[in-house]
Order: C-alpha cells, then sequence, then structure tokens
C-alpha cells in the first residue's frame, strides 16, 4: 500500500482516480479547495484535505503532503483569467513539486495534455495560450526536479464509460484524439505502479491496447 495525494481531488478524473486506488488498497489523500466537496471525496474511499493550493507557500504545501509516497497534480485554474490559470497551472504546480521533494514524496504525476510543450505555437492573443505555457513551463519544471516524474496526456476528454484500451502518441498532433477521463484515470493509476514509466511524458488516447501493454512499450 502506498500513500497518494491527488491535488485537484474534486475534478472528474480525481474523483474517479480516487476511487481507483482506494478500492486497490492505496491510502489517498484527496486535497480540494471547498469544504462543500468533502462528502464526494469520502465516498471514493479517500481522506478529504481542505487547502488552496494557490495560496500556500512551499512549506506549507510539504507540510500538507509529508507522510506520502506519490503525489498525483489533477489541479487547473480551468479557464478564466490568464492571471489565474498562470497562477494556479503553473506556479502552484511548480510549489507543489518543489514541496514534494521537501516532503519526500518522491513519485510525482503530472495531468498535462496531448501535445502539451514549449512548442505549442498558440498565438498569444487566443485564450488557449496561458493554459499551454502554463502547463509547458510546469511540466519542463518537473523534468528538471529530483522527483521520479511521469507526466501523461490525455487527448480531448470525454464522459465515455472506460474501456482500458489506449493508443499511445507516436508523435502525431493533428486530431482532437478523444480520451475517456475514466481511461485517463487508469493510465494514472497504472503509471503510479509502473517504475518503467519514471521520467517518461506519455500522451494517448482511447484506443485499442491494454493500457499496460501500452504501457510496456513506452519502457
Amino acid at each position: 500500500m502506498s500513500h497518494v495525494a491527488i491535488i485537484g481531488g474534486h475534478g472528474k478524473i480525481a474523483l474517479i482516480l480516487a476511487r481507483q486506488l482506494a478500492a486497490g488498497g492505496h491510502d489517498v489523500t484527496s486535497v480540494v479547495r471547498n469544504p462543500d466537496h468533502t462528502d464526494d471525496v469520502e465516498n471514493t474511499g479517500a481522506t478529504p484535505a481542505v487547502a488552496d493550493v494557490e495560496q500556500l507557500s512551499v512549506a506549507q504545501i510539504a507540510d500538507l503532503l509529508e507522510g506520502h509516497d506519490a503525489v498525483v497534480w489533477s489541479a487547473g485554474a480551468g479557464g478564466g483569467s490568464p492571471e489565474r490559470t498562470y497562477a494556479v497551472d503553473r506556479d502552484a504546480a511548480i510549489r507543489t513539486m518543489d514541496a514534494a521533494e521537501v516532503a519526500g514524496a518522491k513519485r510525482f504525476v503530472m495531468v498535462s495534455y496531448f501535445g502539451a510543450g514549449q512548442d505549442h505555437g498558440i498565438p498569444e492573443d487566443e485564450p488557449f495560450h496561458a493554459y499551454a505555457q502554463a502547463k509547458a513551463d510546469a511540466d519542463d519544471h518537473l523534468r528538471v526536479s529530483a522527483l521520479d516524474w511521469t507526466i501523461v496526456g490525455p487527448g480531448a476528454l470525454t464522459e465515455e464509460e472506460p474501456t482500458g484500451r489506449i493508443d499511445v502518441s507516436t508523435g502525431e498532433r493533428d486530431g482532437d484524439h478523444q480520451t475517456s477521463r475514466a481511461n485517463v484515470a487508469l493510465v494514472i493509476s497504472a503509471v503510479l505502479d509502473d517504475p518503467s514509466t519514471v521520467g517518461k511524458k506519455i500522451d494517448f488516447s482511447d484506443g485499442q491496447t491494454q493500457i499496460p501493454d501500452a504501457l510496456e512499450v513506452q519502457a
């Protein structure tokens, strides 16, 4: 059993993931900003922790992560102003990575998106630019950290049922690469237990290959 902290614990992927991990015998802490969301977290089998990582320092987040083996970053500003997007998706994410190092939570899984990177090519005057740049900067910070990191990059998210089957990208970016949130949760669960995925970014979408087999190809 491992102790996993999920940041952004009331998100759709996070709630599915918490239920999966708890059912698998892991001790899960789901960090939520809104105390009204604690019942939803408890219903997954996870323990809620009310904290706003956007407002916390590295030291405060490290205190929150003390005693955990792994961290899953699944938080996000969810659109809105570029300022808040950078504050959450970049700055708070980076502080959480630094805090994980301080707390000894060595394993870190970042939920990014399909094709994320500094070469995203989104013009500055487009609304998606702030998110794309924030994720690129956060992912880069994670890559040079001392953490055992994996970045998962799902395509356009859907509400479809989980299939347990994905296709891993070989570099293409065209198309929306639809990906069910439930499959994203299954991928996160799988990489947490798969040391061969450390140090890799895995872009994927719903597909034909069983998740463990798809990840094995990435090894």
